[in-house]
């Protein structure tokens, strides 16, 4: 019989789970907040200049060492860069999850506050995602709600399931707290010309903890010269609370300590913040599933800091549903 299970989160751990459950004939349904899916493997539109532009603002790229993970990467249709070993998605990241969901039901701009109900007939109450800002309380504006579904599966960052989950898991929302990610700032640039830099930077002990040359991935526009600049999390945390527009220029000096010569100003520069994004403190189990409950946990957060960890950790959390 085909049991309604509710994902939160459409990131490779949601799809992952997703995928399995489906294949045993289970109908599933994924909330997520943001617009489209994906959570870190995200690319960002803007347009300046009279120019469209595009920014890969998350993760930068993958790798897969099993089998499952690369036929996943395959079918998605990546390719390698800046070397074979590690691979992009064509002609954006956000381009991977959008294909491996393919025809799952995914509701974007969704954030799911609540989950009531009891277990085998859970609710979720949820708010558009715009309304609702980290770390203060939810809107006072009536939510929606959705369900009853049979069991539901939280997929995002270990400090966001916790607020989702409340008392309803208990035990869970216990483990969780042992998760701990490291903040990241990213500046999204745009010039005129060509910067006398390498494709990629990844310095040590400097500011910048990443940086590359965005538009020279496969399937970019080659005539732009895109920039991703992203800060190592000690000087993330020196700058956490800042506003956004304080945080371009000071960046944008880092990566221009790299060139002999000095840097054109961009055309446009815009920095995005995420709080939860390099894992400092892993769980060290796949995944968690409250059987009583019928309420489960996957994400990098369980294994390891890598995109590979987080469709393992999502297939887990789907076998243990499953069994």
């Amino acid at each position: 019989m085909a049991l309604p299970i509710a994902i939160l989160g459409a990131g490779l751990a949601g799809t992952s789970a997703a995928r399995a459950l489906i294949a045993r004939g289970h109908a599933v349904t994924i909330f997520d907040k943001g617009r489209g899916p994906g959570g870190r493997l995200a690319t960002r539109r803007i347009e300046a200049a009279g120019r469209k532009l595009q920014f890969d603002h998350g993760a930068q790229y993958l790798r897969a060492e099993s089998a499952d993970f690369a036929a996943a990467l395959a079918e998605a249709g990546t390719a390698p860069w800046p070397d074979a070993a590690r691979r992009v998605g064509v002609p954006s990241m956000s381009s991977v999850p959008r294909a491996l969901l393919g025809e799952i039901p995914c509701i974007g701009a969704r954030h799911v506050g609540q989950i009531t109900g009891h277990p085998g007939a859970w609710v979720l109450r949820h708010w558009e995602a715009k309304l609702v800002r980290p770390g203060k309380p939810l809107p006072d504006s009536a939510p929606e709600e959705a369900g009853p579904f049979t069991a539901v599966l939280l997929t995002m960052p270990a400090t966001q399931a916790r607020d989702v989950l409340g008392q309803n898991a208990p035990v869970m929302h216990e483990a969780l707290a042992a998760i701990r990610y490291a903040p990241c700032w990213t500046v999204m640039a745009s010039f005129d010309a060509r910067l006398p830099l390498p494709e990629t930077l990844r310095p040590e002990a400097h500011a910048i903890g990443w940086a590359a040359r965005d538009s020279a991935k496969p399937g970019r526009d080659v005539q732009q010269e895109n920039w991703v600049i992203q800060s190592a999390p000690a000087w993330t945390r020196a700058h956490l609370e800042l506003p956004a527009e304080d945080i371009a220029q000071p960046l944008l000096a880092a990566l221009a300590s790299f060139s002999a010569a000095p840097l054109p100003a961009p055309f446009m520069a815009v920095a995005h913040r995420w709080r939860y994004s390099l894992l400092e403190a892993p769980l060290g189990e796949p995944c968690l599933w409250d059987g009583t409950a019928r309420i489960g946990y996957a994400s990098d957060g369980c294994i390891g800091g890598r995109a590979e960890a987080a469709w393992q950790s999502g297939a887990a959390l789907a076998a243990r549903v499953l069994a």
